[in-house]
Order: structure tokens, then sequence, then C-alpha cells
């Protein structure tokens, strides 16, 4: 692993988190379409389909629809980091819960 090389949940290197976004198509209800995210976002959006035994696109359409529930939805990617980001700030919370048991 390189200097810069990142790890995120599993052993897998991820490169720099400053790296350009990464131009993916996905197929949500039949529709193609695509979606700029970073690899770090490529990356962490694939661990979290992974723990939850879905597809990736499974995911991605799960995460659309909850932000087609808001009433200004944000662009698919942008819903994308704030979901995981999301994820990350509740499982930080639950560890922290943990610990002042």
């Amino acid at each position: 692993m390189g200097d810069g090389d990142l790890l995120i949940g599993s052993a897998e290197p991820v490169g720099s988190p400053f790296a350009p976004p990464v131009k993916r198509s996905v197929t949500i209800a039949g529709h193609q379409t695509a979606i700029s995210l970073e690899p770090l976002f490529w990356t962490a959006l694939r661990e979290h389909a992974h723990r939850e035994a879905l597809p990736l696109n499974a995911l991605i359409a799960r995460i659309d629809v909850a932000r087609m529930a808001v009433p200004h939805p944000p662009n698919l990617g942008s819903a994308i980091r704030c979901w995981l980001f999301a994820q990350l700030a509740a499982a930080r919370c639950d560890n922290d819960d943990n610990y002042s048991q």
C-alpha cells in the first residue's frame, strides 16, 4: 500500500481521499442513470450494500426514494454522499452509546 492510501472497513486500499469523481452508470427502476462519486464514496457504498446483502443498484434505489421524499431533493450524487455520512454518524453514535454503558 502506498503513502496516502486509505483503508475503509475492509483492508482494501482506496487511494487518495482527494481523487476526482468517477462516473458510473446504474439502473434504478428500470432506467439508466449516471452517478459521479469519488472512489472513496463508491467503496463505502459497495461496503454498505454488501453489509445489507443488497445489490448496489438496489441500495442506490433506496437512497433515491428517500431523496425524492424531501421537499427540495438534491441531485443523486449529493444524496448518496449525505446518506453515507448519516450512516457513519449513526454508527459513531451507536459506538459512543456502547462505550458509555
